[in-house]
């Protein structure tokens, strides 16, 4: 009996010991070893990652895929709008462009929707693409996933696709899905 009442004192001690292992001793008191984990989170606003669309669509501008795929994270997808194939490496993603660049696309965002965590950015909603060589215009939706690297803001993931009903086209807007 009396070794259970041991074991039964000692117990707490020994399962001290191993929380102690997950704290941090500070100046006012035990804290949790996580709170040194807290990542800084970048200070940002809607105006900021609403700008980051206009520096993709001027990296189309360049007509250089390379450019374009410079604004995407090293580990990130692309779900674009005429490919079946998920696009994962810069490689991958360059092929995609090197296509969609030759109708010298320009695309305008016509609705958005900005959420802002820590270090991530989410924005989605319709754009509106005009291809200067085919005169195609195009309507779309759009996600992009951002996360800030402690440099800039790259993508993480981006998709994109034709609007799933078909509206009526106008001389100025013909109705044409999206060339490759």
């Amino acid at each position: 009996m009396r070794k259970n009442w041991l074991i039964f004192l000692l117990a707490p001690t020994a399962l001290m010991g191993c929380t102690a292992t997950n704290m941090n001793v500070t100046p006012t008191g035990i804290a949790p070893k996580t709170a040194a984990l807290v990542e800084n989170c970048k200070s940002t606003s809607e105006a900021e990652i609403s700008a980051l669309f206009d520096r993709w669509n001027a990296s189309l501008q360049t007509g250089d895929p390379h450019k374009v795929v410079a604004n995407y994270a090293p580990r990130s997808i692309l779900l674009p709008t005429v490919s079946n194939k998920p696009r994962l490496t810069p490689a991958e993603k360059e092929d995609y462009f090197h296509h969609f660049l030759e109708n010298k696309p320009s695309g305008k965002i016509d609705h958005s929707y900005i959420d802002i965590g820590c270090n991530t950015a989410v924005d989605a909603g319709l754009y509106t693409f005009t291809f200067a060589k085919t005169g195609a215009v195009v309507s779309g939706r759009y996600s992009y996933t951002y996360r800030w690297n402690g440099v800039s803001w790259l993508i993480t993931s981006h998709h994109s696709s034709v609007m799933p009903e078909k509206t009526v086209a106008t001389p100025a807007q013909p109705s044409s899905s999206m060339p490759r």
